[in-house]
């Protein structure tokens, strides 16, 4: 009988590679039927390992098929991917069992006919495991093509994206970009000041049997070392009783960009899942008006979840778009966009999008994203703060998207992070931007730009 995580991690894959779903929906699918906990984390780390690696298994299937990728059918496509990643980095299961396993998935997924097929590949696989065919570490870094094929084949990244990091960055920087990536992230909590206090939490937490550690650069940032395998911080009462959330540490540096004071007016713009909502709220001290908007129900559920759960009583939510005019008479202090974008800069929290985007798809983004600073700017009072920010590591969504409203709008003049106060320098770029980096941090790659709205509107 084959393992009901093996069943729905093959489920997953055949929907996110068909594009009808992203990795994390098609997986919060799984988990519904998957009743038991060690079964939800076994789809899981075989979904996303695949994810991660797929380029490489990729290569060694088209190798020892001797076909390519593109003529083989989806659904055996998916049992040789999940196969051949239980083989390299699974090792629980024997080989044979797994390679037993491939066949008994490819008769149930109606392929019988390709069983032959999917045995002798796997076992190619299997046999080779010490000496995989695939492209070596260049010993020339600066032959160009070499290193493209063993960063983007090698350490599974589209071939696109690995050469803009190497033209811009290096060899050796990229390298170190792209292991980070191929690595699990750790459970990062964000503690909810509005309920508790950083020392209380990690006080609190390992009287769970939770194993934690503070983050090095966000303030309220808590790691989990999922390496204790004790307590588990999502069922326990602290995550009950709201006193954290689940939050990204390169993502928690965005809302210390308004300041300890951020003002009593506070317009969060793309709000959802709400965290940054609830540090603005807690920075607030959980008075005056902030109000949190975002577009679709979902979000807005989500968000709604968050804020009721977390105690947040000075939030208002709102169902606006922020790529129109905001529908808002008052001006606020602060005003964050922390805008939709490629997601380029969290491949590692969530691999699958290194495969769902292409360069093409950044022009447009930065369109959109040019817009959304635009109308957001139109909210912030004389004086206010006007914070732009995303979640990815390319230019054109990051500086040239600031730089192009900053040469357009003189009422607005850049503000260098450094001057703000709780924005750790370390993770401030020589422009004034807060920037991390996973080869230079080791953390996700985030962007934040900072303006403040002249006194008196018009005069350079």
């Amino acid at each position: 009988m084959i393992a009901a995580a093996r069943v729905a991690a093959f489920d997953v894959l055949k929907v996110v590679s068909l594009g009808r779903a992203d990795l994390p929906t098609a997986l919060a699918h799984a988990r519904e039927r998957l009743p038991d906990a060690r079964d939800r984390a076994l789809c899981s780390e075989i979904a996303t390992g695949v994810e991660r690696h797929r380029s490489t298994l990729d290569h060694l299937i088209a190798t020892f098929s001797r076909r390519p990728i593109e003529r083989l059918d989806p659904e055996v496509l998916a049992v040789l991917r999940l196969s051949a990643y239980q083989l390299l980095h699974l090792t629980r299961v024997p080989a044979a069992a797994v390679v037993d396993d491939a066949v008994d998935l490819t008769r149930r997924a109606k392929k019988r006919s390709a069983t032959g097929f999917v045995n002798a590949v796997l076992r190619s696989v299997s046999r080779s495991r010490r000496a995989l065919p695939l492209p070596p570490r260049p010993t020339d870094p600066s032959n160009r093509s070499a290193a493209l094929e063993y960063l983007a084949t090698t350490l599974s990244h589209p071939r696109w994206l690995v050469a803009r990091w190497y033209d811009r960055m290096g060899f050796d920087a990229t390298e170190r970009w792209l292991q980070f990536n191929n690595q699990p992230a750790p459970l990062t909590l964000r503690v909810n000041r509005l309920k508790t206090t950083s020392e209380a939490l990690l006080a609190r937490l390992e009287s769970e049997d939770v194993r934690v550690s503070p983050g090095r650069f966000a303030p309220d940032a808590v790691i989990v070392d999922s390496s204790a395998g004790e307590g588990q911080p999502l069922q326990s009462q602290s995550w009950t009783e709201g006193c954290f959330i689940v939050q990204d540490e390169a993502s928690q540096l965005i809302s210390t960009l308004a300041g300890p004071s951020p003002g009593p007016h506070v317009l969060d713009t793309c709000a959802s899942p709400g965290g940054k909502t609830i540090a603005l709220a807690a920075a607030m001290a959980d008075r005056g008006l902030l109000v949190a908007c975002d577009v679709r129900d979902k979000r807005v559920a989500l968000l709604n979840r968050t804020v009721r759960t977390c105690g947040a009583s000075a939030v208002r939510i709102v169902q606006a778009d922020a790529a129109a005019p905001l529908p808002f008479s008052v001006q606020f202090e602060t005003v964050i966009v922390d805008a939709p974008c490629s997601g380029l800069g969290t491949l590692r929290r969530d691999p699958d999008i290194r495969w769902r985007r292409r360069e093409e798809d950044l022009p447009g983004l930065a369109a959109a994203q040019r817009s959304m600073l635009r109308h957001a700017a139109d909210a912030v009072a004389p004086g206010g703060r006007l914070v732009y920010a995303t979640c990815s590591s390319e230019p054109e969504e990051n500086e040239e998207v600031a730089e192009a409203f900053a040469a357009a709008d003189p009422d607005f003049v850049a503000v260098d992070a450094k001057t703000i106060a709780g924005v750790p320098g370390t993770v401030v770029d020589r422009a004034g931007h807060l920037r991390t980096a996973p080869h230079l941090h080791g953390l996700e790659a985030f962007f934040g730009a900072v303006f403040e709205r002249r006194r008196t509107y018009g005069r350079v």
